[in-house]
């Protein structure tokens, strides 16, 4: 007789990268490397390798929105993570049915343009992402241009960083992670938390959270009173970046399913996704992906 297996599932809601390094396809490579059941909802089909994207087409919002409900009337996820929404009906709809299924531990990674430069959200549906998505969001996972274009602050500093998270955490009503890796000499990450979630944090001496401390997988300096917390990690020297937001925003999703709190939730994803630069996978003529399987044994 076959034991059940339990697992936690988590949801992609993103773009499809037919090369496999980026969007859905990185998505539930992740998924699977965290041991997690991984469910896709497709947005947009897009022509693309490690050289650049060639073009997009959206998928019909009426097609998203039944792939959602096809998802969550079966199989309810445990965490749910965004990346290339690309329109402002496309927004809606993934708004109003996270809504509807009281869809929790949402992880909204706002793309705006690829790592080639490609404009992967029309400038139109920028308000729709910000007035409709990010305050459903657990947290929202932008990089240093993407904060910039939800701010319109221009981020030269560390200080800008937490200028910048902070009206985003204002403006969203939620926990807020700006990625340093554009901007940054050691790839520092600036966590901004809403007053409730840095009560609910476990810091040093209990939890998950503190295994990353004691263990001492990376250096994470805490400052302030929790509301501000920057995770300080070495920048790893590869040109194989390719896909590296849609992987660290789906390995938080996963961790939050898992019973992670925020903190500990983003630290493991960035201990994840730094081995997984680590590991050297060489792939491509452009950008190449991270191996998002490092951590599985070969066979």
């Amino acid at each position: 007789m076959m034991n059940n297996v339990l697992r936690k599932k988590v949801l992609t809601i993103a773009g499809s990268d037919c090369s496999g390094g980026a969007g859905i396809q990185a998505d539930l490579k992740t998924m699977t490397a965290h041991a997690v059941y991984g469910m896709s909802v497709i947005t947009a089909i897009t022509v693309q390798n490690t050289t650049g994207v060639v073009k997009s087409e959206p998928v019909l919002p009426e097609i998203v929105a039944g792939q959602l409900d096809a998802v969550c009337s079966d199989i309810l996820p445990d965490a749910v993570k965004t990346g290339m929404l690309f329109s402002e009906e496309i927004i809606d709809v993934v708004s109003q049915k996270i809504r509807e299924y009281k869809l929790g531990n949402v992880v909204v990674d706002p793309v705006f343009v690829s790592t080639s430069g490609s404009q992967l959200l029309e400038p139109q549906a920028a308000e729709a992402l910000k007035e409709k998505l990010l305050p459903l969001a657990m947290v929202i996972t932008p990089n240093i241009p993407e904060a910039q274009a939800l701010t319109g602050i221009s981020i030269n500093s560390k200080n800008d960083m937490v200028l910048a998270a902070s009206r985003l955490c204002k403006n969203s009503g939620t926990n807020v992670l700006i990625k340093g890796g554009h901007g940054t000499s050691d790839a520092s990450d600036l966590l901004y938390c809403t007053e409730e979630t840095a009560m609910n944090i476990q810091y040093a001496g209990s939890g998950a959270w503190a295994g990353f401390i004691e263990n001492k997988h990376d250096i994470i300096q805490v400052t302030g009173n929790g509301r501000k917390i920057w995770f300080r990690h070495e920048r790893v020297a590869t040109n194989n970046t390719h896909g590296t937001g849609c992987t660290l925003s789906s390995a938080i999703a996963c961790n939050l399913a898992s019973g992670m709190d925020i903190a500990a939730a983003i630290a493991a994803a960035k201990s994840y996704l730094t081995n997984a630069l680590k590991a050297g996978l060489d792939i491509g003529h452009g950008n190449g992906p991270a191996d998002h399987c490092w951590s599985i044994p070969a066979f």
